[in-house]
């Protein structure tokens, strides 16, 4: 069985900038999987290359086992793009764009899926509307509609939920789950990270167009030691304690701490300086936490 996408060595320049610099990817079929990075790591490059949308200069990528220079065609019916930008053709409602959409492969007749699209990203009401009068979170959803109209394979979702409204988000990802659980692959990329943390099975992180981290979600969490606990004192942190500091604001810290067993030491130190605890939190480790310590590095 074919990988989803399997992508060896990729470079790509763009003039003095070696956007990606070999990278290695292999996502399976039926992953929900995460590629992250600071802005300008090379997210957005490899997906224009996935989509067929850039050439890249060195390396293959390959969607389900179709080159995507040499089988440009049958790897972009295999493919479901959902672009960072919003682009749209302020001429036509929002049904007449999926028709057209669906249009580019070959689809006719195919309103019934158009209409699931639309209700399953409550996009019904909004049907004869003409695009350029949606507001910015409605033109998102279309473009998240326009990427599933031929129902592809492999949906990539490049930063889907910026500047988008809660209540969307929700709707949005209770639908891709669906389609997830039902055998499409996702590949999302998101600056939001408790997103990624809780849909992703698996996760990349790029740092300057190489993968630095890739593994599964639950190990990396696991691979930061320790804990957080969040306290708000009435007095004075003792300056014991000042070292673990990671956060403060007016009464409230933040402190980190190497294990749950260094807690009682915080205590303890607390108890001896005669500062009364009036609120306190434990906070596991999260993805930013990994995050930010791989791209310490």
């Amino acid at each position: 069985m074919f990988p989803a996408v399997d992508a060896r060595q990729v470079h790509k320049h763009f003039g003095s900038l070696h956007a990606l610099d070999g990278v290695d990817l292999r996502i399976e079929q039926g992953e929900f999987f995460g590629l992250l990075g600071p802005n300008g790591a090379g997210k957005t490059t490899l997906i224009n290359l996935l989509a067929g949308l850039a050439l890249p200069d060195g390396g293959q990528i390959f969607v389900l086992g179709h080159d995507v220079v040499k089988q440009y065609r049958e790897s972009r019916r295999l493919l479901g793009v959902v672009p960072q930008e919003l682009v749209f053709d302020p001429f036509f409602t929002v049904r007449e764009t999926l028709r057209l959409q669906s249009g580019y492969f070959g689809l006719r007749h195919n309103d019934a899926w158009i209409d699931e699209v639309m209700h399953h990203l409550d996009l019904t009401d909004k049907a004869d509307t003409n695009m350029r009068r949606l507001s910015g979170g409605m033109k998102r959803r279309v473009l998240v509609a326009q990427a599933l109209v031929h129902k592809p394979p492999v949906i990539v979702l490049d930063e889907p939920t910026a500047g988008v409204d809660v209540e969307l988000r929700q709707t949005m990802w209770h639908f891709i789950q669906q389609l997830n659980r039902d055998g499409h692959t996702v590949l999302l990329t998101t600056h939001y990270l408790e997103e990624a943390e809780a849909l992703c099975g698996r996760i990349a992180m790029l740092k300057r167009g190489r993968v630095v981290a890739l593994d599964s979600t639950r190990n990396l969490l696991s691979s930061i030691a320790g804990c957080r606990v969040r306290l708000k004192l009435a007095g004075i942190l003792p300056a014991a304690l000042q070292s673990q500091v990671v956060e403060k604001t007016g009464e409230n810290y933040l402190l980190a701490l190497s294990t749950y067993q260094a807690l009682e030491r915080v205590l303890a130190e607390l108890r001896l300086a005669g500062v009364t605890v009036q609120e306190m939190a434990l906070q596991q480790p999260d993805l930013e936490d990994v995050f930010i310590s791989v791209m310490g590095r």
